[in-house]
């Protein structure tokens, strides 16, 4: 229906209020809606702005194409925003802590063209997108967060809010879990990439039980020692796996990692039931994430993108515990028992190669780079 007069008069004062503009009658504008939508849709455009600057969500509208400028929907209960940091796991959560945290406290959540571009070639994320240019002319409040979830975070106050740090913690979301694994689900063409490949590597058995398993080395083999800290093992990658082995018939292990040669030359494969399908590539991490994901249960080992490969598959997860020693400055920055969901089954580290050196100055320069 049509926006009311007083509608109309809320708006112009909150943009004034937040940008400095004046919105006039002529800035309504009608986009037809694609054939899955239902009726039409009553959209805002900033003062002389190019028709294709509308304040519309981004991924209901595929037919303007991702290289149309987009900007956020104006309401008049404010809008929040998160800060877009990181690769695909703390995408992940930012995007997750955003949904939740601007829900609990009654604001339109809008996320930056960038988390746009990471996140929507995989999920059918509905959170609208915000023009670059809309965003620096609001006068945003940033509001660090720590990486879990505080009872002072359900009553956080300010209209333009925008989130920062990293919430890694499921304490964030877990709440409305459903509505986060809506947002996450793939787009068909990807499920169904990964479910043809795991058909493949199922060949003639019978009742497979399909377990991903995520070696997260790269740049925590040299960032994790300065942390005193360790990365996984192959004693603890072989206890996992023996865990899934003597509790289900026929296991197939589908292994991704950013240091495949390390994997092969440490996993023993001789079984027959392990795989190596991961590209590693971390610069475009969706395949590897998709097959984890479409398995039963996982095996990972420290990162957000195996706890969210787990967190999404839905099934037994096994991590890696205990990783770090007492005195770490790692456990002050992050609460280990709000990373892990309390049904998963954490094997603890062997910690002790930390015992018999020191760190390298290389590793501890790598927590600033």
């Amino acid at each position: 229906g049509s926006l009311s007069l007083h509608r109309i008069l809320c708006l112009r004062h909150h943009l004034n209020q937040a940008w400095g503009l004046t919105l006039k009658s002529s800035s309504l504008h009608r986009f037809p809606c694609n054939k899955h939508q239902l009726g039409q849709v009553r959209v805002l455009s900033l003062p002389g702005s190019r028709c294709g600057d509308y304040l519309i969500n981004a991924s209901n509208f595929p037919e303007m194409g991702n290289s149309s400028r987009l900007s956020c929907k104006i309401i008049d209960s404010g809008i929040w925003t998160v800060k877009s940091d990181g690769r695909l796991g703390n995408q992940m959560g930012e995007y997750a802590t955003l949904y939740a945290l601007a829900k609990m406290n009654g604001h339109q959540a809008c996320i930056y063209p960038a988390m746009h571009k990471y996140l929507s070639p995989m999920f059918r994320i509905t959170l609208p997108v915000l023009h670059a240019e809309v965003a620096k002319k609001i006068h945003w409040k940033d509001f660090p967060l720590r990486s879990w979830m505080s009872e002072s975070y359900k009553h956080i106050k300010g209209k333009y809010i925008r989130l920062t740090g990293y919430p890694w913690s499921y304490t964030f979301y877990h709440h409305i879990r459903q509505e986060i694994l809506q947002q996450f689900s793939f787009h068909d063409h990807i499920k169904e990439e990964a479910n043809q490949y795991l058909q493949k590597l199922r060949g003639q058995r019978q009742e497979v039980t399909y377990v991903g398993v995520h070696v997260r080395r790269g740049d925590y083999v040299h960032v994790m020692p300065s942390w005193k800290g360790v990365v996984a093992d192959r004693g603890y990658l072989e206890k996992a796996m023996n865990y899934f082995r003597e509790k289900y018939p026929n296991p197939i292990f589908v292994v991704t990692s950013n240091g495949m040669e390390w994997c092969k030359e440490n996993i023993n494969a001789s079984r027959g039931d392990v795989y190596f399908s991961g590209d590693g590539r971390e610069s475009s991490p969706g395949r590897d994430f998709a097959l984890l994901v479409h398995c039963n249960h996982t095996i990972m080992t420290i990162g957000t993108f195996g706890r969210w490969a787990g967190y999404l598959a839905g099934g037994e997860t096994v991590y890696l515990a205990n990783y770090t020693l007492p005195d770490s400055h790692y456990l002050k920055a992050f609460n280990l028992s709000t990373l892990f969901l309390p049904e998963w089954i954490g094997i603890p580290a062997d910690l002790s190669p930390l015992l018999s050196k020191k760190p390298s100055l290389f590793s501890f320069l790598n927590i600033f780079y």
